[in-house]
This record gives C-alpha cells, sequence and structure tokens, in this order.
C-alpha cells in the first residue's frame, strides 16, 4: 500500500508481519505497534521532540557498562520493573512477597559461613540479620542458598565505588532452615542520576530516592527463587520509593540495640541494628 496517512498506516505495519511463523514474536510486535502509535497519536510530538526522545534513548546506551545499567533504571524509575516482577510473581497467601532485583546484584559474590561478617572493614553502624527460609506448608528447608546484597552507610553499594566486593555474600541455611550473618545498617540512597534517567526525574518533579533496605534472592530445590528487599521500618521513603518496590509485609524494624550481648551472643562495645526476617518460598 502507497500513500499511508495517519490513519491507515498502523494497520498497514501490522499487515506486513503476516509471514512472522512464531507466534509469539507476531503476538508482541502487533501489541508493540498498535501501543506505540497510539501513544504517538495521543501526545502528537513535534519533529523537535521526537529527536529529542531518539536522543534520550541514545544517551541510555551510552551509559550503560559492566558496572551500570541505564536501561534498568530507566524500566525501575517507569515502574516497568515492578509491573514485569508482579506478572511473573503472582504469590499464594503466606508467600514471602517478591520486588525487583536493582541494577547492583553481582554474580559469584563470595561464600560465607553463616554468622560471618561481611562488611570487609566497611565503617558503619554493625547490624545483624537473622532469620529462617520455609516451604508455604512450614516446613524449613536446609541448605537453602541465600544470597544478600546492600549498600553501606552513606548509600552506596560496592560496584560503585570500590574495587572489591563488600555487604554481599553468599549462605547456605543450616539444616533448620536458619541463617544469619553480620554486615551494617543501611541508608537511604539515590539512584545514579548523573545521566538520562536522572534528568527524566527531574523533568517529572520526582525524587531519585529509594528507601533504606536489604536485597534477598533465596533458592532451594522444589521451590520458586525469590527475590525480594527487607525495608528499614520508618523510612521517610517508603511511600515514595522511585522504583516503585514496598510493599508492607516487606517492612521490617531495624532495631538499634546498645552493646551489649547480640541475639547470636557475640558481645558488642557498641550499639548495633538488629534486623529478623522469616521467608517462605512458593513450592513448585
Amino acid at each position: 500500500m502507497r500513500d499511508l496517512n495517519e490513519n491507515t498506516l498502523t494497520d498497514e505495519v501490522i499487515a506486513r508481519f503476516k509471514n512472522c511463523e512464531n507466534p509469539r514474536v507476531k503476538q508482541i510486535s502487533e501489541a508493540l505497534v498498535r501501543h506505540l502509535h497510539a501513544f504517538v497519536r495521543e501526545i502528537e510530538p513535534t519533529q523537535q521532540e521526537w529527536e529529542s526522545a531518539i536522543a534520550f534513548l541514545t544517551h541510555t546506551g551510552h551509559m550503560c557498562d559492566d558496572k551500570r545499567q541505564e536501561f534498568i533504571l530507566l524500566s525501575d524509575t517507569l515502574g516497568v520493573s515492578m509491573l514485569v516482577d508482579a506478572i511473573n510473581h503472582r504469590m499464594p497467601e503466606g508467600v514471602t512477597e517478591t520486588t525487583v532485583l536493582g541494577p547492583f546484584y553481582v554474580e559469584n559474590a563470595h561464600q560465607f559461613p553463616l554468622g560471618a561478617d561481611i562488611t570487609q572493614n566497611i565503617e558503619g553502624t554493625p547490624m545483624l540479620i537473622q532469620g529462617t527460609v520455609r516451604s508455604q506448608n512450614g516446613s524449613p528447608i536446609p541448605n537453602a542458598h541465600i544470597n544478600i546484597w546492600q549498600s553501606d552507610g552513606e548509600g552506596f553499594y560496592d560496584v560503585q565505588h570500590l574495587d572489591s566486593l563488600a555487604l554481599r555474600g553468599q549462605f547456605h541455611a543450616d539444616e533448620n532452615g536458619n541463617f544469619s550473618c553480620w554486615t551494617l545498617r543501611p541508608s537511604a540512597y539515590p539512584i545514579p542520576d548523573d545521566g538520562p534517567v536522572g534528568n527524566m526525574l527531574r523533568a517529572q518533579g520526582r525524587h531519585p530516592y529509594r528507601p533504606a533496605h536489604v536485597h534477598f534472592m533465596i533458592q532451594a530445590p522444589g521451590h520458586q527463587k525469590l527475590v525480594t528487599h527487607v525495608f528499614a521500618d520508618g523510612d521517610k521513603y517508603l511511600d515514595s520509593d522511585v522504583v516503585f518496590g514496598v510493599k508492607n509485609s516487606l517492612i521490617r524494624n531495624f532495631e538499634l540495640h546498645e552493646p551489649g550481648t547480640a541475639p547470636d551472643g557475640k558481645e558488642m562495645d557498641k550499639p548495633y541494628a538488629y534486623l529478623r526476617y522469616d521467608f517462605t518460598l512458593k513450592a513448585v
């Protein structure tokens, strides 16, 4: 078809997919064109605005490297990451809720024994994390694999300013599904906002902050992998998390304790925080 116009173009583009042999590719392509064309019709961008949009996406790609994924930040801050997560993790009642992976997960973090200190000499308020891993029927999951990572007390992850890994580690639960480690109390922090995503947030009148949290990835045979956070109760950004990841069931008090004997028996000569969270995995 020739002489296409704003009223006929969409149908013609979709018609070009008629020979697509993969039904899923065809479905996605047709939906993409329908919604993208509808978006353009709704906002009626000027040619300059469209060129600015292309430049924005180009700049987003240029910001990506092995330590930073600007497209994940873009997906997170537009709520797309949480929408995809929600669609793919419709959990039964009683199972721990999921949230986004985030851009700072690192594969092959160091392995630690239970109760180990993963701070790697980073300064801050010590925090003991304890918990259990259970199946949705209530039975403990022995030897569950637990991956933990977080920011420091100033809001930075190791990959942002260190040459080595810190405040992250892998553990295996004991025969009763229990786990523990020592780390630092994390703080609220801004996502990297010195690139196109930060510019977008400022243009939208939004802040770039996430409430204080600890990341968990937990896996066990016969169960769905769990990726989630536990958030600090009382954090001022709980209701405006820039990536929309907060859920009430994932909020806990990061209790501040005076020096003394910690719940794991360790003698502490300075104040420390304590977080306990018991996780429940979905059986598959």
